[in-house]
């Protein structure tokens, strides 16, 4: 790991502060970087009770065993990647910490844990047209009544691999992509957004919530 002065952002170079509003307003939607995430890929047996047990003492979160689903509680959460892999999310600082006690709740239990911060970037989309924006480069069913809050994939997005977390009901969306996608993944959408009306929103470094509020999503017929 990089001296955490010399650290910069995959977008550090576009100068996004500098464009960034504190509220989106009427903009339809609202774009961030969410930088220097702690992210630790896990893996082990989901069918031992042992080894859930170990991660749950570790985390203080329940591991996420239904494909596509993602467990949080506070600043941690696991998403799912596959039936012997989750991606642990932690504030910047922490995942040494954390890595460090699931190696110890782990130890007799066959399990790897490897740090990946470094290789992703983590794009927020938030907004009543964040939906809209991602459908243009996205196969999955974003529909509210297929895909909402706490669920994941694995997709692509303008033909690049991302991993897609709904966040809340707003809708906002993390967009994890490998760090050398990042500039092209950010300028993709926000071409893909202009017709919606965009804004840049500050982000603090690691936040996870949205600038807008959480709203009801609209009953859809069955």
């Amino acid at each position: 790991m990089p001296k955490s002065y010399l650290r910069q952002s995959a977008l550090a170079h576009l100068h996004l502060e500098a464009h960034a509003v504190e509220v989106a307003g009427d903009a339809g939607v609202d774009l961030c970087e969410r930088p220097f995430r702690g992210q630790l890929v896990l893996r082990g047996d989901c069918t031992d009770n042992a080894f859930r047990d170990a991660v749950q003492q570790a985390l203080g979160v329940t591991l996420p065993v239904e494909p596509n689903s993602v467990t949080n509680v506070d600043q941690v959460s696991v998403i799912w990647l596959g039936p012997d892999e989750w991606l642990v999310v932690v504030p910047d600082g922490h995942e040494q910490a954390i890595e460090q006690e699931l190696r110890e709740a782990l130890a007799g239990i066959h399990f790897a844990v490897t740090d990946v911060g470094d290789s992703r970037a983590v794009i927020g989309i938030s907004g009543p047209h964040a939906r809209d924006v991602l459908k243009k480069g996205c196969s999955v069913d974003l529909h509210p009544r297929v895909f909402g809050p706490g669920q994941c994939a694995q997709t692509a997005l303008a033909r690049c691999h991302m991993l897609l977390h709904q966040v809340n009901q707003a809708p906002t969306y993390d967009i994890y992509v490998h760090r050398s996608f990042a500039d092209y993944i950010w300028c993709w959408l926000e071409d893909a957004a202009q017709e919606f009306g965009l804004a840049i929103i500050a982000q603090a470094p690691g936040a996870s919530a949205g600038a807008r509020a959480p709203e009801s999503e609209p009953v859809v017929p069955a």
